[in-house]
């Protein structure tokens, strides 16, 4: 059973987009104004791309201004396995830094508790499951913005 937290705040007047600002690292090799990107953007994040995984840990982990999210697509970067290792190896620097995993082999979306793993998605993404999971992962960030 997969349990999300959900933060909603239905009051039309503080209604924003929902990521503004957010840096965003999409690691895919699609187009930079390919679908993912323009989703990403779409919910306001700030996308920087990178069309290998090793070259994107290495901006990841040398940018001297952190990014506040990191998402794979991996279906063009290597496989789902691949992206399972990313997230690794990102994990054993300390660096805490929500991740999204993007594949046609993840048999169920995972939304998880633990905010060091990283939250799953099925492919084909439909935006609102991008919104679900981006919502998800960067709840804490949400709910500072909002004072909660």
């Amino acid at each position: 059973t997969t349990v999300m937290n959900v933060f909603t705040n239905f009051d039309p007047q503080a209604a924003t987009v929902v990521g503004f600002g957010v840096r965003c690292l999409l690691i895919s090799t699609e187009a930079q104004n390919g679908p993912i990107a323009r989703k990403l953007a779409g919910l306001g994040c700030r996308v920087e791309t990178c069309d290998e995984v090793y070259s994107g840990l290495d901006r990841v982990i040398d940018d001297p201004v952190e990014y506040e999210l990191v998402v794979i697509d991996c279906d063009s970067s290597g496989g789902f396995a691949l992206g399972q290792r990313a997230h690794t190896l990102l994990k054993v620097t300390q660096r805490c830094i929500p991740m999204m995993l993007i594949s046609k082999e993840c048999v169920a979306q995972n939304f998880p508790m633990n905010r060091h793993e990283p939250t799953l998605l099925r492919a084909p993404l439909s935006s609102v499951s991008l919104r679900v999971g981006f919502q998800h992962v960067l709840q804490e960030r949400m709910l500072m913005a909002r004072g909660i």
